[in-house]
């Protein structure tokens, strides 16, 4: 399971190295375009707490920008970093080691489908774009308040929506060209997850909140070009054989890398996402 892990199934089938790779690349992009919403989430995370954390669990660290996130939020906590992928789990000894965090953030390889991992009992546990990706979400969810101590705080974020890179209008091809790619792949199930705030409950947790943060910004960061690339890369290969045929010819010019109207050349594009944030408590 990988922190803002794009809707693909990262700890359910088999990566190669290269992929994995590229993956990791579109989590840090992502982190760079759309990560605004972290500071907010994890300051939310901090007002539930009543008392000063000093252990959190970040379940699904992908590369650990949200770890990095939480040992600023909670600077006298020890932060774990879980996730099935050691190249993941590298990439964040890396990061913490550069931002000066390696005494407080440590990583934990582990698959949650095989069970919890042992760690010892944790003040917040924090689950971003990772609940969806487990086999049993209802088990996981028991397993974490079973990890946390009484008054712990579970927080759980999901994209509410696919990210919104593109104009409606290209000036190539014909309009509306990305709510076609959003709508076909819907129909895949892509970022396909339940509003949380049932199985939470059901899980032991009370007091549940919900929020949704949004992440615009304009004009877009210099990275936009790169991340949506990465991104409509993904959405080119998953949607192969389910878009119509100029379609396909718009997309193929918006990723050619020498073509003018590649993403990586324009001024138009956009950064509109929003998550949904769900905090709990375990009496």
């Amino acid at each position: 399971m990988t922190q803002h892990s794009h809707h693909h199934a990262h700890h359910h089938g088999g990566h190669t190295g290269d992929q994995e790779a590229a993956l990791a690349d579109l989590l840090d992009l992502d982190a760079e375009v759309f990560g605004a919403y972290l500071d907010p989430v994890a300051e939310w995370a901090g007002q539930r707490t009543r008392t000063t954390p000093r252990r959190v669990v970040d379940v699904g660290a992908g590369t650990g920008v949200g770890s990095l996130t939480l040992t600023r939020q909670f600077p006298s906590a020890e932060v774990i970093a879980i996730d099935r992928s050691e190249m993941m789990l590298e990439r964040i000894r890396t990061a913490a080691h550069g931002q000066g965090v390696a005494d407080r953030l440590s990583v934990l390889h582990a698959d949650l489908d095989a069970g919890w991992p042992a760690v010892e009992a944790a003040d917040v546990v924090w689950a971003a774009s990772s609940l969806h990706e487990v086999a049993d979400p209802d088990r996981v969810l028991r397993d974490m308040y079973g990890a946390l101590n009484t008054d712990g705080v579970l927080v759980v974020v999901e994209m509410d929506a696919l990210p919104r890179l593109l104009p409606d209008d290209l000036g190539l091809g014909r309009p509306g060209l990305e709510s076609r790619c959003h709508e076909a792949l819907a129909r895949l199930d892509w970022n396909s997850h339940p509003n949380w705030r049932a199985h939470v409950e059901r899980a032991g947790f009370v007091d549940v909140e919900e929020r949704s943060v949004s992440s615009e910004a304009t004009p877009a960061p210099p990275s936009t070009g790169r991340y949506a690339q990465t991104f409509l890369r993904r959405i080119r290969s998953a949607l192969d054989g389910q878009l119509a045929t100029d379609d396909r010819g718009t997309l193929d010019r918006l990723l050619a890398v020498d073509n003018p109207d590649s993403v990586l050349h324009r001024g138009d594009l956009t950064v509109r996402g929003s998550r949904t944030v769900w905090t709990a408590r375990r009496p």
